[in-house]
């Protein structure tokens, strides 16, 4: 019963209390963002980015700080730091790395307000502009909490955001081997373009013997030369959601 309570929640979120943005860039737009920031989506995604000259959106948790999520070794905050150094995007995903579905929206704005403080005071006073749903999960009433925080909030629903999009849910695809099969990646970029829209990209660790929820290198690399070649522009989530709603 309750897994069928909270696929019904799950789709509440999903639908109601839609915020709508009209998004519309100049031209397809790109984003990379990498969820919880395991270690190696740093030590391994960062140069491939920088190889490239893109810039990544990374969704942080200050509780997951040199702890282990799904047994792999999560970011330091020397890799916290030196990608914002880099100028990627850090964003924000819960302190702690909680599903909103278990949250009230006074929990959840607690659990913000406290990433918040915690990446502050280590990124000389960053605050944080957009949002990513640990395991996607949106409930209905943590989308007023997420619009008064930030300029917009992911979650990991499949597709290209074009038009009436969502502000507060908007869609993506997963860069994570669980996934990626299912994808003709060449298509989404070619849609991408032809509609103008934005396709968000999501991952979690990088390596070549990636989790269910990870990537290896080459998928980053594939997608990014894909991307270049049809000149679509690869922004962080942050810079694309203001190219695209100008």
């Amino acid at each position: 019963m309750s897994a069928f309570l909270d696929k019904m929640r799950r789709r509440a979120g999903r639908y109601l209390d839609v915020r709508p943005a009209d998004v519309r860039p100049a031209r397809g737009v790109l984003s990379l963002s990498f969820d919880d920031i395991p270690a190696s989506a740093w030590t391994e995604a960062g140069p491939i980015l920088a190889q490239h000259g893109v810039k990544a959106t990374y969704y942080v948790c200050g509780g997951l700080s040199g702890g282990r999520n799904l047994d792999l070794p999560q970011f330091e905050v020397e890799h916290l730091q030196a990608l914002h150094e880099a100028g990627h995007e850090v964003g924000c995903h819960t302190y702690e790395h909680v599903s909103t579905l278990t949250l009230s929206p006074a929990q959840l704005d607690a659990s913000l307000a406290r990433n918040a403080a915690w990446v502050a005071e280590r990124l000389d006073g960053h605050e944080m502009q957009t949002f990513a749903y640990p395991f996607g999960d949106c409930a209905l009433g943590s989308k007023a909490v997420i619009d008064k925080r930030f300029l917009c909030g992911r979650g990991v629903r499949d597709g290209i955001n074009a038009g009436r999009s969502d502000r507060n849910l908007l869609q993506a695809i997963g860069l994570e081997s669980r996934r990626l099969p299912g994808y003709d990646m060449e298509a989404l970029v070619a849609e991408t373009r032809a509609s103008n829209g934005w396709l968000i990209a999501y991952g979690h660790d990088v390596s070549d013997t990636p989790t269910p929820y990870g990537c290896c290198p080459e998928d980053i690399d594939r997608l990014i030369r894909l991307a270049k070649a049809a000149d679509l522009d690869i922004q962080p989530v942050a810079a694309a959601w203001r190219m695209a709603t100008a």
